[in-house]
């Protein structure tokens, strides 16, 4: 006979593991064999950083406006129907940017789109306030991008740098999209 019984949230509360990100793919992290509470489990002491990669890396659906022909919606289908008051979708409309030249104004867009993504954070009280710089490098056919996060006594909470590559355009592909 099995018996289940319920974890006590004081006693074991959830958390999330935590994401890494080497600005190409995003993977769960482990804690060191050495590590002193949870050896070789998933890492979960970055809530923060996660759930910025969370929704700066997944695909947000968009209106059909905003599709260019022959584009498929991308993103979580549930994001078009199943939203409770006061929700919105998640993730970030920086998918739209994919495969199309570096145009004058796409640093406003990426802003935009990075600010709109971030704004769960700000909603839910898990930051106060962010800053977001955006610098195009033309030459070099990449946009680099970077987010600070602020707490409520105006701390900084989180400060991430991120690149946006369009070496498809040239033809080249990075080594791990292949």
């Amino acid at each position: 006979m099995i018996r289940i019984i319920p974890i006590d949230e004081a006693e074991e509360p959830y958390r999330a593991p935590d994401l890494g990100w080497d600005g190409y793919v995003g993977d769960l992290i482990l804690n060191g064999l050495d590590h002193a509470s949870a050896p070789g489990d998933f890492r979960a002491e970055q809530g923060l950083v996660t759930q910025v990669l969370i929704l700066l890396q997944t695909d947000r659906r968009v209106e059909d406006s905003e599709l260019r022909d022959g584009e498929e919606n991308r993103g979580w289908i549930g994001d078009s129907f199943d939203q409770m008051d006061g929700e919105g979708p998640l993730g970030s409309r920086l998918w739209l940017l994919r495969r199309r030249a570096i145009y004058d104004g796409i640093e406003t867009d990426i802003e935009d789109y990075v600010r709109e993504a971030l704004e769960p954070l700000i909603a839910q009280g898990a930051a106060a306030s962010m800053d977001i710089t955006v610098a195009a490098d033309r030459p070099a056919n990449r946009i680099d991008y970077a987010v600070t996060l602020y707490g409520r006594d105006g701390e900084r909470v989180y400060d991430g740098k991120f690149e946006l590559l369009w070496r498809q355009v040239n033809g080249v592909v990075h080594p791990l999209a292949r």
